[in-house]
């Protein structure tokens, strides 16, 4: 789950990293009373989930209180369409007031998930305010990597090591540990501070991208609560509200998948064969038939699938929710299915004697052929 800057911004702060003082508006009443608590001048910045923000001019420089109302004007409601939002963008609901900062350096630095190492990892450069893969990709040497122990703080001499690297005295580095402190508390999937900017009081956060796993949700209802469904497709936030794990892609073949390492070999498939898939759909292993056909809802109403296929391994999950939910929506597009497992032929037997036009095939190989047939 992604936050908005100023939810990381909030979430930093209580783990002792500085952000500058800032005011989250919805409307111009809201700017209106910024300005009547002092604030005279702002960086004005769309609260969207995706970046470039500037380069799209989302975030604007507002010197007095007439250009805080006029770009607090334009920018809500702004819909910002770029290689991240997909041609449907998303739209500024809020914007932040931040307080300007003098600084005299931008550094980048951020805490992922290596896949490779299976290892926590700090990354840091001193050219921050840039796109961190622009970096890596044009001045490798720039970028600064420690892999963090299972203890989940970095060692005394690695906290050296990128503090020499980063030009940094020993008390700056603390906002590493911190930073990591943060990651495994949040249970987060990346911390991003994007530029930190090194001030006559110290290190500040101007810029800050928190993103939270969602199988951790259920430890952290807080976290949950900040959900912004407005930055989501209406799909996707119907799939959120029925627990489905759903996301969308820009290709023309539904999927209905029970286990998320199906649902990637049968996308693979799809494309193997000349397909491209409009989704990932997992409905897990032991779903409702609310559930499942909810599942069917969202595959149908998208205008751009032109068929769908299911495969659905029943280990865990009855092939008849499969065929209930399916019967209880009905077909309004092409169906493909394969079906192996619990009830299998019970299932398929329903959806004979349903008249529903769908074509089963016994292997994902020769249903993955079909459905790009289809299309």
């Amino acid at each position: 789950m992604y936050l908005h800057e100023f939810q990381a911004k909030q979430l930093l702060l209580e783990y002792g990293i500085r952000v500058a003082p800032f005011h989250v508006v919805e409307s111009l009443d809201d700017v209106e009373k910024a300005i009547e608590h002092g604030f005279s001048e702002a960086v004005v910045k769309i609260q969207v989930h995706a970046g470039g923000r500037g380069k799209a001019g989302g975030v604007k420089r507002a010197k007095n209180a007439g250009e805080m109302r006029e770009h607090a004007k334009a920018l809500l409601g702004m819909r910002l369409v770029n290689n991240q939002t997909g041609p449907e963008g998303v739209v500024a609901e809020k914007i932040l007031l931040d307080t300007p900062i003098e600084f005299s350096h931008e550094y980048y630095l951020g805490v992922i998930i290596d896949r490779k190492t299976a290892t926590l990892t700090v990354i840091a450069s001193r050219e921050g305010g840039m796109e961190i893969e622009e970096i890596a990709r044009n001045s490798p040497e720039k970028i600064i990597v420690e892999q963090v122990p299972p203890s989940g703080a970095l060692h005394h001499f690695q906290l050296m090591r990128m503090a020499k690297k980063l030009g940094w005295k020993e008390q700056d580095a603390k906002i590493i540990q911190k930073l990591l402190k943060a990651f495994v508390g949040l249970d987060a999937t990346l911390i991003e501070i994007n530029p930190l900017v090194e001030t006559k009081e110290g290190l500040i956060a101007l810029d800050a991208k928190i993103s939270i796993d969602d199988n951790a949700l259920y430890r952290h209802p807080r976290l949950e609560a900040m959900w912004d469904p407005s930055q989501q497709s209406r799909a996707e936030r119907q799939a959120h509200e029925h627990e489905l794990s759903y996301i969308a892609l820009d290709g023309n073949i539904g999927c209905m998948v029970n286990g998320a390492g199906l649902a990637m070999a049968t996308m693979d498939l799809i494309r193997y064969w000349g397909g491209n898939p409009a989704n990932f759909l997992d409905v897990g292993g032991s779903a409702s038939v609310e559930k499942v056909a909810e599942g069917f809802r969202i595959l149908f109403s998208d205008p751009a699938v032109k068929a769908v296929l299911v495969n659905i391994f029943g280990g865990i999950m009855n092939c008849e929710i499969i065929a209930e939910a399916l019967i209880t929506v009905g077909c309004s597009k092409k169906v493909v299915i394969r079906m192996e497992g619990t009830n299998v032929e019970s299932a398929k037997k329903m959806l004979a004697e349903s008249k529903l036009d769908v074509i089963f095939k016994d292997n994902l190989d020769d249903a993955a052929k079909m459905v790009c047939t289809l299309v």
